[in-house]
Parts: C-alpha cells; sequence; structure tokens
C-alpha cells in the first residue's frame, strides 16, 4: 500500500470522535482500546483529536494471540477454544484492557481483514466488538465488505459507532 493510498482512507464519520470525547469528558471517564485487525485504527482516530489525552488513556494493539495473553490478560485456552476471532474473545480483550489500564470504559476489535485468513465459519469482513462501559457490557459480530482496508475502515466507524451509543444511553 502506498503513503498516498493511506492518506486518502476514510476517517470515522466527522464529529464521531468529538461525540465520543464530549460524552467521555461530560461523564469524567477515560477510554481503552484494545485492537486486532485494525492495527490501532481506534486509537489513533481517538488521538487525531487535539486534547484527547483528557480521556483516552491508552491503547493495545494486540495482533497476534501471545500478545492478547501476553498484555491483556486473554486466556489461551479461551483462544484455542473459541478462536481469536469471536465474542468470548472480544470480550476478554475489553475486560483486560481496563484490568491493564487506569480507563473506565473500553472498546475491543478482534477480526478477519482479509485477503486471506477467512474460513467457512468466520470468511473475511467477520469482526467481533466488546464494549465495556459502567454498568454495562455488549458484545457484537459485524460482517463487512470490500478489500483489507474497507473492512478496516469499517471496523473503526463500527467499534466508535457502538461506543457512542452506549455512552448515550
Amino acid at each position: 500500500m502506498s503513503i498516498e493510498s493511506l492518506s486518502n482512507q476514510t476517517p470515522p464519520t466527522p464529529g464521531l470522535v468529538e461525540l465520543v470525547a464530549a460524552l467521555l469528558l461530560d461523564n469524567g471517564l477515560k477510554l481503552v482500546t484494545a485492537e486486532s485487525c485494525t492495527g490501532g485504527g481506534v486509537a489513533a482516530a481517538c488521538t487525531d483529536l487535539a486534547g484527547s489525552s483528557d480521556w483516552f488513556e491508552r491503547g493495545f494493539v494486540t495482533y497476534s494471540n501471545a500478545a492478547k495473553t501476553e498484555l491483556l490478560g486473554v486466556d489461551a485456552a479461551l483462544i484455542d477454544a473459541h478462536g481469536a476471532v469471536s465474542g468470548a474473545v472480544a470480550l476478554s480483550m475489553a475486560q483486560g484492557a481496563l484490568a491493564h489500564s487506569h480507563a473506565q470504559v473500553a472498546l475491543a476489535v478482534t477480526g478477519v481483514a482479509g485477503p486471506g485468513g477467512g474460513s467457512v465459519d468466520k470468511p473475511v469482513g467477520t469482526v467481533w466488538f466488546a464494549w465495556c462501559v459502567p454498568g454495562r457490557i455488549h458484545t457484537q459480530k459485524m460482517q463487512f465488505t470490500g478489500d483489507r482496508a474497507a473492512v478496516r475502515r469499517a471496523a473503526v466507524h463500527h467499534a466508535l459507532q457502538g461506543l457512542h451509543e452506549l455512552l448515550r444511553s
């Protein structure tokens, strides 16, 4: 991928990060991210906003299974039983991110961005999300279409949109 194609990637919906930031700030909360297939894209979108240090605590990019286990405390047996791309692992990633940070809100993303790596049960574009906000935990599976960049962009947007919806409710 060229530098030009990277710079032409569509950011999350304009204003979405600002909306999330306002809700976090209004509630005195900090965010931690745990990302696999998005490779830090959610954290990058958050920290692109000036002043994000007031509400963004840290981000973990745990691309490998070993990183999920070592940095977030995801049980290797859980990964073996369900696969890295699963609701159980996404939830464990989010909970581990909270446990290894000073944040009160977490979001996690794990999926198959492609072009390879898919299977019949988990085709390319399969992405699991988990959000932990005070008093609520939610996981969701999505199936995105397009090339690797499109899947990653859609996953970043959906992660932030889901967080916005949970913080609003």
